[in-house]
């Protein structure tokens, strides 16, 4: 393989990796040139094992001997290597998790291929803090979750930070983006899906009672940090679900309810 020793912040062969501090920048120009940055050997190797492409590899040299085997599987792929200071210049932000790696985002998955044989599905509306993005996939990877779908605003599952913070597991879990999503939702219950919003409403059912039904197809819907879930898509569910806490608290946070739910409302049997 062919090393590529850079020696410029301003190599125009690795524009994949510059200002990558820039969120909104990365929302926009990621999926749009059909890449997503996978951070750390770990994530690196998980995201290959998944199948997924790599466009070029980036890292410092003392990292070359940990990736040898990566190499050899892929010496057509460039893989351009510089030294820490150059690396940060470039990326704006310390590399210091082993390589990175520019990937070929995948196709997307069809809805009904995705709910083909799924039993539990987790819907994210509006979630728009990448951090808590990844983290529910770490919980639904870890917790029988079968597939993920987000709405059209939800942020990104292959953004840097949601694929560092799920530790790749976004790459584990079939997701999919409901570009219709009132439509996405009905879709859901024509695959006879029980479509449940976790919500504080007046007519919530807790967590026990739902899990007591032991419903044979459930998807669970989980809205935004702020406001919560919008009035459209409580409209459109089949209830309202909630987690019964001491008095004086009135949430947890989105990634934490997540795994509360995903692990009470598993599959039983």
């Amino acid at each position: 393989m062919t090393f590529h020793y850079l020696d410029s912040a301003s190599d125009p062969r690795v524009g994949d990796y510059t200002r990558l501090t820039d969120v909104h920048l990365r929302k926009v120009r990621e999926p749009a040139e059909g890449l997503y940055i996978a951070e750390s050997s770990r994530v690196l190797r998980r995201a290959l094992a998944a199948g997924h492409r790599p466009r070029s590899f980036f890292l410092a040299e003392k990292w070359i001997e940990d990736l040898t085997d990566i190499f050899a599987l892929y010496p057509e792929v460039p893989a351009f290597i510089g030294s820490a200071a150059l690396l940060e210049e470039i990326t704006g932000f310390h590399l210091h998790r082993g390589a990175m790696a520019a990937m070929h985002r995948p196709a997307p998955v069809p809805l009904d291929d995705l709910l083909a044989g799924a039993r539990r599905v987790a819907v994210l509306e509006d979630i728009v803090d990448h951090t808590n993005v990844g983290a529910i996939f770490r919980s639904a990877a870890a917790l029988d979750v079968d597939a993920v779908l987000v709405s059209p605003r939800c942020g990104d599952p292959l953004y840097r930070r949601s694929v560092r913070v799920s530790m790749g597991t976004v790459f584990q879990v079939p997701w999919a983006r409901l570009e219709d999503w009132q439509g996405g939702l009905a879709e859901l219950r024509r695959h006879g899906f029980t479509v449940a919003a976790m919500e504080l409403t007046d007519d919530a059912v807790t967590l026990d009672d739902l899990a007591a039904r032991r419903p044979e197809r459930l998807a669970l819907v989980l809205g935004t940090e702020g406001a919560g879930m919008s009035a459209e898509t409580l409209a459109a569910v089949d209830l309202a679900v909630k987690i019964p806490m001491r008095a004086g608290v009135d949430s947890l946070n989105v990634a934490a309810a997540s795994a509360v739910a995903f692990w009470e409302l598993r599959p039983r049997g």
